[in-house]
């Protein structure tokens, strides 16, 4: 049930984000952390050198990007905004004993009830089953998404300066849920949407066959293939056409098969579609990316803006949708918790990439020539999307799935003419040629 939210002052989050929480930073908040994340640039004692460079990395003959990309739409997308924020529901805090383990997220349990506290809604997981297992990968990826869900929300809100949102808690039948968070017509976005997932149960005999057929011999008993997945996702559409589009998404899968060996891996990435080019705005997205990649390896970012370039591309149109960013997939090497760390890192650069953007453009003026053709722009979206978008696709055929959420990522208002071309040496045919022909921003 969506629920809309109450104002902001009356509301508990707002007073934990003010005052046990932190305050929002510039590259990160401090809510819903559990301590101060390091900026993207600076020293990682965890970098890793060996990071994506196994044996499936980077999209061999293994690559599970079709189903580990559908749980972008098992997640679907939404939106929130923190501004008329109130949370769904309040997490006690618990007098149980501390966890015995400092490399644990939680310290202890009212560490955990306090980075719930900043949450938009409680997780999808019990408290209980959180606690039980603190320093398992699945408890640590739904904490992290939904820290990045929190902390994207409170940006955008900021942004907007005060529309009316809704938090929409959802429950999957065959197991597991989510949080999807929604603002439409606001007064700096038209749409937005930060949505997380947290899904379970026994992989459908679709989604095993199409593992299968990226070269994954998995194990079944009785037929049946247990699953977990989770992940953040979000699409982001301003009502400036100055202003640009972004998209992420960050997951984590793991496969039990019958002999109880458990297969996992992370993808996603973060990528920017403006309507108009404008170089400053490239070069600061990308650099931004690049200091979080580099804090894990040199040639990380090169591989994945590469691969963003390729998977994001119109195969009808002869042009990519976006001037890109980074996309991976099937990541499963050197270990899980680099590879977590890297995951953490991306995440953390979107609000630095993104937000400083909006904040440039938002009162930019503009013709209505501009916004016919970002409405044009929009149309190549919803294509790409509808047509080649391998989570799109999945989830729309995966049982369970909820389809408002997956198209969530759909703009409002979007435009087609029939035999429409730029004209020749216009800001129009400037930001057509960069699509057609992507550039490197930060070398």
């Amino acid at each position: 049930m969506a629920l809309h939210l109450g104002r902001l002052s009356a509301g508990p989050c707002w007073r934990a984000a003010r005052g046990g929480c932190g305050e929002l930073r510039a590259w990160s908040p401090r809510c819903a952390a559990g301590r101060l994340r390091r900026p993207p640039g600076t020293a990682c004692p965890e970098q890793s050198r060996g990071l994506g460079y196994g044996p499936t990395a980077g999209g061999g003959p293994r690559l599970r990007t079709g189903l580990a990309a559908g749980l972008a739409g098992l997640a679907g997308l939404a939106a929130a905004a923190f501004v008329h924020v109130q949370r769904a529901e309040m997490v006690r805090k618990s007098s149980g004993p501390p966890s015995p383990s400092p490399g644990r997220l939680e310290e202890d349990d009212d560490e955990l009830a306090r980075r719930c506290s900043c949450f938009m809604a409680s997780p999808v997981t019990d408290l209980r089953e959180l606690r039980r297992r603190p320093g398992d990968m699945k408890t640590k990826m739904e904490l992290l998404i939904l820290e990045t869900q929190a902390q994207v929300c409170q940006a955008l809100a900021q942004v907007d300066g005060g529309a009316r949102f809704s938090v929409d808690r959802w429950e999957r039948k065959e197991g597991g849920g989510g949080i999807s968070c929604v603002l439409q017509d606001g007064h700096v976005f038209e749409k937005a949407g930060v949505s997380i997932s947290v899904v379970h149960g026994n992989l459908s005999e679709e989604a095993a066959k199409q593992m299968r057929s990226r070269g994954k011999m998995l194990k079944t008993k009785d037929g049946k293939l247990p699953f977990s997945a989770m992940g953040v996702s979000s699409v982001i559409h301003p009502k400036n056409p100055h202003a640009p589009t972004i998209h992420f998404n960050y997951r984590y899968f793991e496969v039990e098969e019958a002999d109880g060996n458990k297969q996992w891996w992370f993808g996603g990435g973060c990528d920017l579609t403006p309507t108009y080019l404008n170089q400053e705005d490239a070069v600061h997205f990308h650099r931004i990316l690049k200091e979080a990649c580099d804090q894990h390896g040199p040639d990380l970012y090169p591989k994945f803006k590469k691969w963003c370039d390729d998977y994001f591309f119109i195969a009808h149109r002869g042009e990519r949708r976006g001037i890109g960013g980074i996309f991976f997939d099937d990541l499963d090497s050197p270990s899980k918790e680099e590879v977590f760390h890297f995951v953490q890192s991306c995440a953390q650069a979107i609000i630095p990439s993104y937000i400083p953007l909006v904040k440039k453009h938002r009162d930019d003026s503009f013709t209505p020539q501009e916004k016919l053709w970002q409405q044009l722009r929009r149309g190549r979206y919803v294509e790409f999307n509808l047509l080649y978008d391998r989570g799109t696709k999945f989830g729309l055929f995966t049982p369970g799935s909820r389809i408002e959420s997956i198209l969530m990522s759909l703009p409002l208002t979007a435009r087609w003419e029939y035999m429409h071309s730029p004209s020749e040496n216009s800001k129009e045919a400037e930001i057509v040629e960069v699509l057609r022909h992507p550039r490197d921003w930060v070398h």
